[in-house]
C-alpha cells in the first residue's frame, strides 16, 4: 500500500479573513510564562507587535525583532545598520503572509535583557466575510506575570524568583521588590486587564487589523 503523503501546513489567503491560535512563550522562564492569543491573521506584525506587548504585560520601552526563518522583521534603525543582519520593514508584512500551521519563529524584546518569546501558530480557521467583523485579538488563557521591565533577562529574573521564594524578607529581595512593586506576584496573570488594554488598543485605532 502506497504511503499517505503528508499534508502541507495549513497557510491563508493574506486578503481574507482568517483566525490564527497561537501559543506564545517567554523562552527559558520555569515555569514558563505563556500566552494563548486568537487574532485575525491579517493583521502587519507592527500591530502584532503591540499585541504581543499588552498579552505579555511588557510597556514597549525598548526595540524588538521578529526573527522568522532566516528573514528578520522591525523597525530599521540606520545608526545600527548591519548587512548581514538586515532588518526588514515589519509594517509591510502580515502574519498570515509568513507564517502557517505548526510554524514557529521567536520575538526579541529589549536587545539587553534579551527578553525572547517562542511563537508557534497552533490552527488557522478560515472565516467568511459574515463573521469578519468579529472581535479581531484577544488572550484566552495565560499563567504567570511578566517579569519587570529591565529585570536585567531571564537569569536575573530566575535568580530574584528563588530569592523571593527561599529569602522572602533578606535586603536583595527586598530592594527588588521595591522596584518591581511592592504588590508584585509571579504567579499573578489578569486575562480581563490584558484583553482590556488590547480592547483599548483597537478601540482607539493604535492599531488596526484587516487593512
Amino acid at each position: 500500500m502506497a504511503s499517505t503523503p503528508p499534508k502541507k501546513p495549513h497557510r491563508s489567503s493574506q486578503s481574507r479573513p482568517s483566525h490564527f491560535t497561537v501559543l506564545v512563550e517567554l523562552i527559558d522562564t520555569k515555569p514558563t510564562i505563556w500566552r494563548r492569543i486568537h487574532l485575525d491573521g491579517r493583521i502587519r506584525l507592527d500591530a502584532f507587535h503591540h499585541v504581543l506587548q499588552a498579552a505579555m504585560g511588557w510597556s514597549d520601552s525598548h526595540l524588538h525583532v521578529f526573527n522568522i526563518g532566516d528573514k528578520h522583521y522591525g523597525t530599521p534603525d540606520p545608526e545600527y545598520e548591519d548587512l548581514d543582519h538586515q532588518v526588514l520593514i515589519e509594517k509591510k508584512f502580515r502574519l498570515n503572509q509568513l507564517l502557517a500551521t505548526g510554524d514557529s519563529c521567536t520575538y526579541l524584546y529589549d536587545f539587553g535583557d534579551s527578553w525572547s518569546h517562542r511563537i508557534t501558530v497552533e490552527s488557522i480557521e478560515e472565516l467568511d466575510e459574515a463573521h469578519s467583523n468579529a472581535r479581531s485579538a484577544w488572550v484566552e488563557a495565560g499563567q504567570r506575570a511578566c517579569p519587570p521591565e529591565d529585570a536585567g533577562g531571564v537569569g536575573q529574573y530566575q535568580d530574584f524568583l528563588e530569592s523571593l521564594e527561599n529569602d522572602p524578607y533578606g535586603e536583595e529581595t527586598k530592594e527588588m521588590l521595591e522596584w518591581a512593586g511592592l504588590d508584585f506576584d509571579p504567579e499573578r496573570f489578569d486575562r480581563k486587564a490584558v484583553n482590556n488594554a488590547i480592547d483599548r488598543l483597537l478601540w482607539n485605532g493604535w492599531i488596526k487589523i484587516g487593512v
